[in-house]
């Protein structure tokens, strides 16, 4: 009888290492799953549990919250297998200990507040295999689309020249002279008015062309799909986005502009998660939680002559207990009672704060010499990690969606670089499916300050009006 080469002997080797290994990770990650899926159905949440640790634990988090998770435990061992070989084939980088906000193990979820202090896993899944939280490597690449081929970054009123045109406009018709004001001051009320409201539209064509060369100084990037998910997504192990879903050119092409209407509602504000606070908040006070972050927020928007509507509604506590696992259903019912009430509302936000891990600094930037939480833009595909659409959970605005969140990390990366995180995506729908432009913003995280997170609301607020606008 033949004897097996040595190379045979090797494979055999490499195949029962790889076997086991995969048994091994399949095993974990089910018993994982089948632990969150116990707490879903028990209803019963603990308030230092983060909403990321439910959005990203187990795969079968939606199903399970709808009754809708039927399969066996065989079928479910194999859906985590995907990841495995993944996993198995690519390795993972190493991580240093600096570096430890978003280390990647495919298969493992988010840690929250509560496995920190149990020393439960610090893994954040991601099928990009990129770390998030470290800003010195990938998302300074970002940087660069903003700068012009000379490599000089220019302003909105460099790129329009408006800057200038308003300092000769000013020089020549004298503003320091008394004699100028007076005939100023001579105009009636309805010439000033048409004045002032050909400056409005002059500032407003401005801004379109402003935000239209930060998009096409983008693009040519952008369209390398590698580089598009590198550098401004982080995908979920349990969901998949491929290059026809983020087709770069195709989301910042649309046009997700609202015509201003101060006589009626147009955006709506809420919060599915009403109870989440930051580092120092007083306890018990409105104003320090991600509530009160709304209602500055709400008030930026005001300021820039929308009509807004507040949604305070509590939807994360029944009978006294946290429980977020049934807060987006909850809010849905709410949401579309409001909509349906103010059918003029073509604008959503749902206001997060972020439960992470890492160092408050990670969380933290500087705008206009303050200092300022970072936010992060968050989609659900409505699609599992096989690609497949998820039929109960349906979403017709989903590429307006996913055009939004898009739009607004490429502005952001030109005017308030470091701002932004990456943007997140899940498997899931979030609500985002009741108007185009739905937004869902994890603004800050449980590390950042009050006052960290109140300086964020006016760059959002900016970055908002000119999508719009």
């Amino acid at each position: 009888m033949r004897k097996n080469s040595w190379l045979q002997k090797l494979l055999y080797c490499v195949m029962a290492i790889l076997g086991a290994y995969i048994l091994y990770k399949g095993g974990g990650l089910l018993a994982a799953e089948n632990q969150m899926q116990k707490v879903l159905r028990n209803g019963n949440v603990q308030q230092s549990m983060e909403d990321s640790a439910m959005r990203t634990w187990a795969s079968g988090y939606t199903a399970t919250v709808e009754g809708k998770e039927n399969t066996s435990w065989i079928s479910r061992w194999f859906r985590q297998i995907a990841p495995v070989f993944s996993y198995a084939v690519d390795g993972v980088e190493s991580v240093s200990d600096d570096d430890s906000l978003a280390k990647v193990e495919s298969g493992e979820g988010k840690q929250t507040e509560s496995e920190t202090e149990s020393g439960a896993g610090n893994l954040v899944e991601s099928e990009t295999g990129m770390e998030e939280g470290n800003l010195s490597g990938d998302e300074s690449e970002i940087d660069e689309i903003i700068l012009s081929e000379d490599g000089s970054g220019k302003s909105e009123t460099e790129e329009t020249g408006t800057g200038s045109e308003e300092k000769e406009t000013d020089s020549q018709t004298g503003w320091g002279e008394s004699a100028e004001k007076e005939e100023i001051d001579e105009l009636n009320p309805a010439e000033v008015e048409a004045e002032t409201e050909g400056m409005e539209t002059d500032e407003n064509a401005a801004q379109e062309t402003a935000v239209g060369t930060i998009f096409s100084q983008a693009l040519p990037k952008l369209l390398d799909f590698s580089y598009l998910l590198t550098n401004f997504y982080t995908v979920d192990a349990d969901t998949m986005a491929d290059a026809e879903l983020l087709d770069a050119r195709e989301l910042l092409s649309v046009d997700l502009s609202l015509e201003q209407d101060a006589s009626v509602p147009q955006i709506l504000i809420y919060h599915t998660h009403s109870q989440e606070a930051f580092v120092d908040s007083a306890e018990g006070e409105v104003s320090d939680t991600v509530v009160g972050m709304g209602e500055v927020l709400a008030d930026e928007l005001r300021a820039y002559g929308y009509n807004m509507i507040h949604d305070t509604g509590v939807y994360d506590l029944v009978d006294g207990v946290l429980d977020r696992s049934t807060a987006y259903d909850y809010a849905r019912a709410s949401i579309e009672t409001i909509l349906e009430e103010n059918p003029t509302i073509e604008v959503i936000i749902d206001l997060h704060r972020d439960g992470v891990v890492g160092n408050e600094e990670d969380f933290v930037t500087e705008i206009d010499g303050k200092a300022t939480s970072r936010i992060m833009f968050f989609n659900g595909l409505s699609r599992d990690a096989n690609g497949d659409d998820i039929s109960w959970l349906p979403n017709e605005y989903l590429k307006e969606n996913l055009a939004f969140s898009l739009q607004l990390q490429v502005l952001a990366n030109a005017e308030y670089p470091g701002f932004t995180r990456k943007i997140y995506l899940q498997s899931e729908r979030y609500n985002l499916h009741l108007r185009a432009r739905s937004l869902l913003i994890e603004a800050g995280t449980q590390l950042n300050t009050v006052e960290e997170e109140r300086n964020a609301m006016a760059p959002i607020a900016n970055l908002i009006r000119q999508i719009l606008s």
